[in-house]
């Protein structure tokens, strides 16, 4: 069985990979990961498509300063897109979340385990909770990266509003402001948790052994008659 300065060590490594996931299950399922306001002109109207969404789906509303605006939109993000390299990219952001959901399933699996056993030889201990919640981080942040990649240079939000409003083609678009969400900048409070993970383990190792060490300076320091006796 493990010490307890062990097991309460783990089970704090324990809460904080738990929340990194739970807070990637919010992250995937919520719809604020960015807020596009696209301006629009053309001869029968002027104003702006604002767009809201997340990874899988999002809202639309129209305003205009004059013409007939149409009613909100609720929308699903990849059923939206035309087979383009926005959408690929975008099928891509979501792989790379979904494995980093599932990495920091497995860091919560691995730090609980090792809160009540001592698989310290073993790929279970302390370096499996290095590498699953390493992985998680990398991918959460490469999500982060590749996802305002997509929106900056194939222009997601851009190509969403002409998919949804088909009367306001791309030469109708006079510029578009982003504002990244909270859904968005929780990814970082996921990478912290990630990283705060391996840290308590860190320590928790460095003192385990330095603690060994100082165990065996009176072996070491001992006079040899005295060993021999």
């Amino acid at each position: 069985m493990p010490t307890a300065k062990k097991t309460l060590t783990f089970l704090l490594s324990f809460v904080t990979s738990l929340g990194a996931f739970i807070v990637l299950c919010s992250v995937l399922g919520t719809q604020q990961w960015i807020h596009s306001t696209i301006a629009i002109s053309d001869s029968s109207s002027n104003g702006s498509v604002i767009i809201t969404y997340g990874l899988l789906r999002g809202k639309s509303v129209q305003e205009l300063n004059h013409g007939l605006a149409e009613s909100d939109k609720n929308f699903e993000v990849l059923g939206t897109l035309n087979n383009s390299s926005a959408k690929t990219l975008h099928s891509v952001v979501i792989v790379f979340l979904a494995l980093g959901l599932f990495s920091s399933l497995l860091s919560a699996g691995f730090t609980f385990y090792n809160s009540v056993s001592n698989p310290y030889q073993t790929f279970l201990g302390p370096v499996g909770v290095y590498t699953w919640s390493g992985l998680s981080a990398s991918f959460t942040f490469i999500t982060m990266v590749l996802f305002v990649g997509n929106t900056q240079s194939n222009r997601l939000s851009e190509e969403l509003a002409q998919r949804l409003y088909p009367l306001y083609p791309a030469d109708t678009q006079q510029g578009t402001a982003h504002t990244y969400g909270y859904s968005f900048w929780l990814t970082l409070l996921v990478i912290f948790l990630n990283v705060v993970t391996v840290v308590i383990i860190i320590f928790y190792q460095k003192a385990r052994y330095q603690r060994k060490r100082e165990q065996r300076k009176p072996m070491e320091s001992a006079p040899r008659d005295g060993i021999l006796f």
